[in-house]
């Protein structure tokens, strides 16, 4: 990915994970880089970023 178009992966992946909230977030990451086309190799990076981004919401709700 280049460097832009990975910036904005990542914040409409984050901006979804806000939204849905997901249970399963490598499932999560799995569906959303088969649905949007994203080049392979990145799904433990994004599933990583879907884990942080749902401690976020979890530790702010508490």
């Amino acid at each position: 990915m280049a460097k832009h178009s990975q910036n904005e992966v990542k914040e409409s992946l984050k901006e979804l994970t806000r939204i849905f909230q997901p249970k399963d977030p490598r499932k999560f990451v799995r569906d959303y880089i088969r649905k949007y086309r994203i080049t392979g190799g990145y799904e433990d990076e994004l599933t990583i970023l879907v884990e942080d981004e749902m401690g976020k919401i979890n530790s702010s709700v508490s």
